[in-house]
């Protein structure tokens, strides 16, 4: 494998958390003695992750860029941690996520003169494309672990295996070997002629508008997703839809892999148990968006990609 050049693979040029960053080196993996080895290499980075927050260098701007640390500022939390192997970057220098979840926050003082701890999301947009890949990576990989400690099947421990990338049943009886999960979902930007459907749901900030979106189904397409979630949250029927890109959401767990369609109607019937509001928007209508009583989704996510594409191809 290699560290893949994210502008070659994709169609369109990738969006936050979506260029890889690294080689994920699965062979590697297999050697039961791997995490090791790189705990006793000096130039091994560690990725810290506790309680589904990632680790930063910040300023006055926000969570600035990715904070990687050495062994010697981790060393003390290697008995409680879980380690992952996420891979090499491009100069083959490799890396692992360190899990600290299990140590309250009044233990974190070694840390806090190396970075600060916060929710990805919230990252300035200026983070680089392989330093946000990065951390979704192993933020991803960190709640698969916390929410996988027991199997599904017995409901025995288990155990990390493959450097972290499997978890084994440790009943002899069962030995399932159990898999990271990712929740695929899809989100529209819908027009009618000149005009976006945006919407909300209650549980959002207030005042933030964005395309709409929901998890793919078993059975279905992600064409009839896009179709069927469509309908359910507004009433519209679509065609025409079309795949723009993808990107990792590890919020807590999805792949959001974005679409445009056309809508046969501007006809809204909307279902407020699945949504607040939804309305046709214009171009003019958004830029007189005020950024408190309305305002789009966090540049970080790709709603607000699909959202401004739409908005500057005229």
């Amino acid at each position: 494998m290699s560290v893949f050049d994210p502008n070659l693979i994709h169609p369109k040029s990738p969006h936050h958390l979506s260029y890889g960053g690294l080689n994920r080196n699965d062979m590697a993996r297999r050697d039961t003695g791997l995490i090791k080895r790189l705990t006793a290499q000096l130039e091994t980075r560690y990725i810290i992750v506790w309680r589904g927050l990632n680790l930063f260098k910040s300023d006055i701007t926000g969570l600035k860029s990715m904070r990687w640390l050495t062994i010697e500022a981790v060393s003390s939390f290697l008995d409680e941690a879980i380690c992952i192997y996420l891979g090499k970057d491009r100069s083959q220098v490799e890396y692992v996520c360190l899990d600290i979840s299990k140590y309250p926050e009044d233990k974190l003082g070694p840390l806090s003169a190396n970075g600060q701890f916060g929710d990805l999301r919230e990252a300035n947009p200026s983070i680089s494309g392989d330093d946000g890949s990065i951390l979704a990576y192993a933020k991803a990989m960190c709640h698969w672990h916390a929410h996988s400690e027991h199997c599904s099947v017995c409901g025995s421990f288990a155990l990390s295996s493959e450097a972290g990338h499997t978890r084994k049943c440790t009943n002899v009886d069962c030995a399932v070997v159990h898999f990271p999960r990712t929740d695929s979902a899809v989100i529209v930007a819908v027009t009618f002629e000149d005009k976006i459907l945006l919407g909300r749901q209650a549980i959002w900030p207030k005042g933030m508008l964005s395309v709409l979106a929901g998890f793919v189904e078993p059975g279905e397409t992600l064409e009839h997703a896009v179709a069927r979630e469509v309908y359910e949250e507004a009433g519209v029927i679509t065609k025409n839809v079309s795949y723009q890109h993808s990107q990792p959401w590890p919020f807590p767990a999805s792949l959001m892999v974005g679409f445009r369609a056309e809508a046969v109607s501007h006809k809204l019937t909307i279902n407020t148990q699945e949504i607040e509001i939804a309305e046709w928007y214009s171009r003019d209508e958004i830029a007189k968006f005020d950024g408190v009583t309305m305002y789009l989704p966090r540049p970080l996510s790709i709603s607000r990609r699909l959202i401004e594409e739409w908005l500057y191809e005229v």
